[in-house]
């Protein structure tokens, strides 16, 4: 009766040492699947904090220059198109 219940009971010893551990790896292998989890939310945190912002727009071109306006002005008036005052007028705006 008591070679019996030996093996039964080594069997029983290795069987439930064999589950603990197995349930101990287990757990470890999670914690370390969660910590590098969290490591890498972390570190996507702050590459995101620290990427430049984009860069503005490029402001837009600013209008026709200068002489560019005033030449369209001597075109129109010389085709007819404003009169004298019209063109004194323009002129003395884009002048200041």
């Amino acid at each position: 009766m008591f070679r019996r219940r030996r093996p039964l009971l080594r069997a029983a010893a290795v069987g439930g040492t064999a589950y603990v551990a197995g349930r101990h790896m287990g757990r470890n292998a999670e914690a370390q699947q969660q910590a590098e989890s969290d490591q890498d939310a972390r570190i996507d945190n702050l590459e995101q904090q620290q990427a430049p912002a984009p860069a503005a727009p490029a402001p837009a071109a600013a209008g026709p220059s200068l002489l560019d306006q005033l030449n369209q002005l001597s075109a129109l008036h010389e085709q007819g198109a404003l009169s004298d005052n019209e063109f004194t007028a323009a002129k003395a705006k884009l002048l200041g």
